[in-house]
């Protein structure tokens, strides 16, 4: 890598999606940002952002047939920045990629080998692997000679102990299947429990946090010392806080009952639990801006979803109070956990007993900077901690290759 090679790009690649930032090593800043979606669709769309200029957003409407033709079209939206794929400034391009198992514990630089083991994992990432091994694919096309380096959404999870991270069903079958605790959003966690370390003025190595990711997926982390001991997704992203579209934990026969009553299939019973539960199966809405205006006009249903929201936050919040035995500090993070201030609210009240305030003129602030919305006399810090989990992601690959 030249000395003046200081800028990453990073690639978010979903099934028919392609997010990415460039990002200027040097400083954090970012130099352009955009979104390529609906791809294989009869219309697609980008959306670009030249940030390093300052110019005008563009966007476009125009089919493009896969993630290879997206990724040429980002290239040329970069090239007329004057920020191309073929500049010698490029160190790395960092890949999300969503499911790494055991073995991925860190930032990867990718060759056969470690692709291999990212397909061997298809099986418990299904909707999610496979995007992001097409958009690797594609990188490397593009940029055979620069290094591509995957970070793990599940890597920040793996220093939870096995009584954490084991479900209690036949060890020999679990073993067989890769069965056990991955989590994910883990990027966000590892970003949002430093930065609430920083926040109190302490090394994360001494600072017990409380994670809450809360966009339309949600999950809660226990973190003691800069370590997670705990998680609330498991296998899948199914598992735990309820989101926007995914139930969270239930009695696992349910799926056996809406098999044996409802005549349903794996599958249909894979998209109800997955894409129709959650809010939008509560109430019809996976927006909170639109849950709290129906609330606020006397909506029973939105309300009643909100209320099961609320309880299962406070529910891990107690549940992960005690697996860490102090707690310093719990950060809200990502769309909801940012912006939602009924929500941050509402989680903490009556957990006084725990420790927990909020102080309503801090909470109804909006700003994108992290900040603490708890009272002074407070014994556990709250606090708004916005994540940034494409720096997080550059910050990991560029460490790698420099090294």
């Amino acid at each position: 890598m030249t000395a003046n090679a200081t800028r990453v790009l990073v690639l978010n690649s979903g099934s028919s999606s392609v997010k990415y930032q460039l990002l200027d090593m040097r400083d954090g800043s970012r130099l352009a940002a955009g979104l390529v979606e609906r791809i294989g669709e009869e219309t697609s769309r980008l959306v670009h952002t030249p940030l390093a200029t300052g110019g005008d957003k563009r966007e476009r409407e125009a089919r493009i047939a896969d993630h290879e033709e997206a990724l040429k079209a980002v290239a040329d939206e970069l090239a007329a920045d004057g920020l191309g794929l073929d500049s010698p400034e490029l160190a790395a391009i960092g890949h999300r990629v969503v499911h790494g198992g055991l073995k991925f514990t860190e930032p990867t630089v990718i060759d056969d080998a470690v692709l291999k083991e990212i397909e061997r994992l298809v099986p418990v990432a299904p909707l999610h692997n496979p995007a992001n091994i097409t958009g690797i694919r594609t990188a490397q096309a593009l940029r055979p000679d620069l290094p591509q380096v995957a970070v793990f959404d599940t890597a920040f999870h793996t220093t939870m102990p096995e009584h954490a991270a084991r479900y209690a069903i036949d060890v020999e079958t679990a073993d067989a299947h890769r069965i056990r605790r991955y989590g994910f959003h883990g990027t966000s966690h590892a970003y949002v429990s430093r930065k609430t370390a920083e926040l109190l003025g302490k090394a994360p190595e001494d600072v017990n946090v409380i994670v809450l990711h809360l966009g339309n997926g949600a999950s809660a982390s226990a973190v003691a010392g800069g370590r997670c001991v705990d998680t609330s997704m498991g296998l899948t992203p199914l598992e735990g806080l309820v989101m926007g579209t995914r139930s969270g934990d239930i009695d696992p026969a349910v799926v056996f009952h809406l098999k044996r009553v409802a005549g349903m299939d794996a599958d249909e019973i894979d998209v109800l639990l997955n894409k129709k539960s959650g809010l939008i199966g509560l109430c019809g809405d996976n927006d909170m801006r639109e849950i709290r205006r129906r609330i606020d006009e006397g909506d029973q249903r939105a309300a009643l979803a909100f209320d099961i929201y609320i309880h299962r936050l406070k529910k891990y919040i107690g549940a992960y109070s005690a697996v860490l035995g102090r707690v310093d500090a719990v950060a809200f993070t990502a769309g909801v956990g940012e912006n939602a201030a009924p929500v941050r609210e509402a989680a903490v009240k009556g957990l006084e007993e725990l420790g927990l305030a909020v102080d309503a003129d801090l909470n109804s602030v909006r700003s994108d900077e992290a900040r603490l919305i708890s009272p002074e006399y407070a014994r556990v810090a709250v606090a708004v901690v916005p994540t940034d989990e494409e720096l997080e992601i550059a910050n990991q690959t560029y460490a790698l290759v420099s090294n």
